[in-house]
């Protein structure tokens, strides 16, 4: 996907490119902030971010990936990570959780083990269950000692044993040897390690909360209610893994939903702020090289070969205001953001073409190619971490970096194991709850509304989640910082609605009216001077 972004690079740019890695970015004075690079159509900003990219990643859990950040074990023949001097800690493994986890409770049987390194050779791994009962169930009302009871599964990787070949697979962790880029983009920008998915649930529960901070309100369903539970007062919220209504490329025997809830784009759309939805696979008369075409298009990485596209990972195809259910095409680059018949969501390429055109939107929702997506079980952190790196090199080379912003975050956790319990900011007590008891997560006192405003309790919507890495990475971001403000995925639409939409809210119940922004990530008094990281893609290591 992004094997023409080398070859569009003209030398002087390349050299332009190396020299702002050690330079640095631009100058220390902060720019206006209808600077050069944002769209004339786009309503001012309140931050000099013009231009926020949100890279949902999949399936990883916040010590999965950084539990024991910034110490990796530097093996001979593997990518090394030292931490900069004064590089804070997280809140990771101590060495309490190390060698004497709550996870060796007997009741997890041969799955009962401490926390344990995957090498780098380990990436591919099996998946791991992330029901929205089972990781409450795992949770076992906060003593975090059930994981391999409850979401385990068994491996690969095939060149381990012992533990990774049982259900406590899901203790295993990586670190700075094999998710190194993200280590880096750790140390030279912001990272939280306070941040949740904003209920329990798998991959779409998370699509739904980054969107419009509401699971409830399925207004359509197809093939049963599988993937639904009563929702209250007559409601149903999504709690699996359904596809969108209408997507030409769902499945036809699988749950299908349409939402009935607002969502972020319905709040641009309206403003006339530019954005868009760029999805891997998304553009069906693309042949992939090895002849893949249509819904059927396809991809191999380190997992093997999987399908590019991914229906229930598909952002806003599941709102009738926002859905391209044919895949249109949009008739030039010049609509890319804007209104027509591609109705803000395209393909991967298309950001590539409308940034390199100089049509960048305002907000763009990137999801990768599936086997770049990080998932477990067919994706892997080195595929994942060459896409990330690709896109935010390319990013870094435009004119436009100075007013950019990239998110990184992630939709769940997939199971790994996380150590803190987040706070339970809406409780639920619906048939699928078992935090605290059966049909319990709490006792239901504090609960948001569903879309329905009558029904003040909507069930199904436990929350806050799993605990899942998020990182800020722009000229604007703090350095080397950890940031430990409780945000979760809704807190991407709070910062969006506070820096383009002078504050409004989605409403509906929408997790974005208690959420916090992500501004505290960000410094806006003053543009860094060494704002730029360019990495290699392979290793994730920084490219003098």
């Amino acid at each position: 996907m992004f094997q023409k972004l080398q070859e569009a690079a003209a030398p002087k740019k390349l050299l332009a490119l190396f020299t702002a890695a050690v330079f640095g970015l631009g100058s220390s004075v902060t720019p206006a902030f209808a600077a050069s690079g944002k769209s004339a159509a786009n309503p001012s900003t309140s931050t000099p971010i013009q231009h926020l990219v949100v890279i949902f990643q999949e399936n990883v859990s916040f010590d999965h990936y950084f539990g024991t950040y910034p110490n990796a074990t530097n093996p001979a023949g593997e990518p090394k990570f030292v931490a900069a001097p004064g590089t804070p800690t997280v809140n990771g493994f101590s060495n309490a959780l190390l060698s004497n986890n709550p996870n060796l409770n007997p009741l997890n049987g041969t799955g009962a083990t401490n926390p344990f390194r995957l090498d780098r050779t380990q990436a591919v791994t099996a998946d791991q269950d992330h029901d929205y009962t089972a990781e409450q169930q795992a949770f076992d009302a906060g003593l975090m000692d059930l994981f391999p009871l409850y979401v385990g599964t068994a491996g690969p990787p095939p060149q381990g044993g012992g533990v990774t070949s049982t259900t406590g697979l899901n203790l295993g962790y990586f670190d700075g040897n094999t998710t190194t880029a993200l280590w880096n983009y750790a140390q030279h920008f912001a990272m939280s390690d306070n941040s949740y998915g904003t209920t329990f649930g798998p991959s779409t529960v998370g699509v739904f909360n980054l969107l419009a901070g509401q699971t409830n309100g399925a207004i359509a369903t197809l093939n049963g209610t599988g993937d639904e539970v009563d929702g209250g007062d007559g409601s149903l919220t999504v709690i699996g893994d359904p596809d969108p209504i209408g997507d030409v490329c769902s499945n036809p025997s699988r749950n299908q939903v349409t939402m009935g809830s607002k969502n972020i784009g319905d709040l641009l759309n309206a403003a006339g702020v530019t954005w868009g939805s760029f999805v891997g696979g998304f553009n069906l008369n693309i042949k992939n090289p090895n002849g893949t075409t249509g819904c059927a298009r396809s991809s191999t990485g380190l997992a093997g070969t999987t399908a590019d596209y991914i229906p229930h990972h598909a952002f806003f195809q599941y709102y009738t205001s926002t859905a391209n259910p044919t895949h249109a095409r949009p008739r030039n680059i010049q609509e890319i953001g804007n209104a027509g018949p591609a109705n803000h969501q395209y393909d991967l390429q298309d950001f590539v073409n409308a940034v390199n055109a100089g049509n960048f939107p305002a907000v763009s929702f990137i999801k990768a190619q599936a086997y770049q997506d990080g998932h477990a079980g067919y994706s892997d952190p080195l595929d994942e971490q060459t896409f990330v790196v690709k896109l935010i090199n390319f990013l870094e080379q435009q004119d436009s970096w100075s007013s950019t912003a990239v998110v990184i975050a992630y939709d769940d956790s997939d199971g790994w194991y996380d150590h803190q319990m987040g706070p339970i900011v809406n409780q639920s007590t619906g048939s699928a709850d078992a935090l605290t008891g059966p049909n319990a997560c709490g006792t239901g006192a504090n609960s948001l509304a569903g879309i329905d405003p009558g029904n003040t309790h909507a069930l199904g919507r436990c929350g806050y989640g799993p605990r899942l890495p998020l990182l800020v990475i722009s000229p604007w971001a703090l350095q080397n910082s950890v940031d430990h403000t409780v945000t979760d995925q809704s807190s991407v639409i709070r910062f969006i609605e506070d820096n383009w939409l002078g504050g409004e809210r989605i409403g509906q119940g929408s997790f974005d009216a208690v959420a916090n922004s992500l501004t505290q990530m960000f410094n806006f008094k003053q543009i860094r001077t060494n704002g730029t990281l360019i990495l290699n893609p392979n290793t994730g290591e920084q490219i003098p």
